[in-house]
């Protein structure tokens, strides 16, 4: 496992340890906007880093998890469409 440098929300920097990905089943959630558009929005990850010494309060290990958002707009009304030309 390769040791990383991770900035941390108190503006500080930890080491941690990258532990790779196993398995991962990335779902969609699907949300209905008031608007009468429906969007799909999904969180895949890129890389999980352990952050070595630091636990919660239950003792269990502290993970930094990098991601990134994908969306796609799965229905929208014909009135918020732009027209064609």
């Amino acid at each position: 496992m390769k040791k990383v440098k991770v900035p941390m929300p108190d503006g500080k920097t930890s080491e941690g340890v990258e532990v790779p990905i196993e398995v991962s089943n990335e779902r969609w959630s699907e949300l209905t906007l008031e608007d009468g558009s429906v969007i799909r929005v999904k969180a895949t990850v890129v890389s999980v880093i352990r952050i070595d010494g630091l636990y919660d309060q239950d003792g269990n290990p502290v993970y930094v998890v990098k991601s990134a958002t994908t969306t796609a707009v799965a229905f929208s009304p014909e009135e918020l469409r732009r027209k064609s030309h």
